[in-house]
């Protein structure tokens, strides 16, 4: 999914709060406030309800809709297992958190700024402007402190996995290609692929022994 999200990066910010409104909404963090309400996942003592998995899951739908138009049918979506890799997604998403909540790993105010004026859907003529900021979240009936939280969570998993991604080894990936003989271009591109490559499964290895740890329960009949 993250391959295929990449390649068509330019579709990103024409979606923008497709994708982004599920994620606000979701709740990421919240301890056992869901009630009545049924539950699709439990990550520790993390809950992830239906309606917070179905509203991702139609942003991510949609997203798929946009870029592959009348061939996205249901179909494609089983080969895709889409249903289950939206809730995967989302429990690794709280492994991470869970894990840099415990490594103390915060956003500061300044961060958190730095994004949001930089953010292009909040741009006029290149340059942040509030009013724009503003009226986005007024339309898609966000608050600011709602889209805010929201995005302190999601720079929080991007500082997660940085930090995991650091590990990889990468003058060991550039010794061996130093053997390869070519178009210095088609290196390259070779190398950032083969440690792009590296990174995603340093991320994956790190979430999967963290997973060992925590108590995870999933009721996958709820999103059948």
């Amino acid at each position: 999914m993250l391959k295929v999200m990449r390649k068509h990066a330019k579709y990103f910010y024409v979606l923008f709060f497709m994708i982004i409104i599920s994620f606000i909404f979701w709740g990421v963090g919240g301890v056992d406030k869901t009630g009545g309400v049924e539950t699709v996942a439990e990550v520790g003592k993390y809950k992830i309800t239906t309606e917070e998995y179905w509203r991702r899951y139609e942003g991510v739908s949609r997203f798929y809709r946009e870029i592959y138009k009348d061939k996205f049918d249901e179909e494609m979506e089983k080969k895709m297992n889409l249903k289950e890799n939206v809730l995967n997604s989302m429990i690794d998403e709280q492994v991470l958190l869970i894990a840099a909540k415990e490594a103390d790993i915060n956003i500061s105010d300044e961060e958190l700024q730095e994004s949001i004026t930089h953010e292009p859907a909040f741009l006029r003529n290149g340059v942040f402007d509030k009013d724009v900021y503003l009226n986005r979240l007024r339309l898609n009936r966000i608050t600011p402190e709602a889209y805010e939280s929201s995005k302190r969570q999601e720079l929080t998993l991007k500082k997660m996995r940085r930090l995991i991604e650091l590990s990889v080894d990468v003058t060991a990936i550039n010794s061996n290609l130093e053997k390869v003989s070519g178009d210095n271009q088609l290196v390259k591109m070779l190398s950032e692929q083969i440690l792009n490559d590296r990174k995603e499964k340093a991320v994956k290895s790190y979430i999967e022994g963290l997973k060992k740890q925590i108590k995870i329960k999933i009721n996958k009949q709820l999103i059948a």
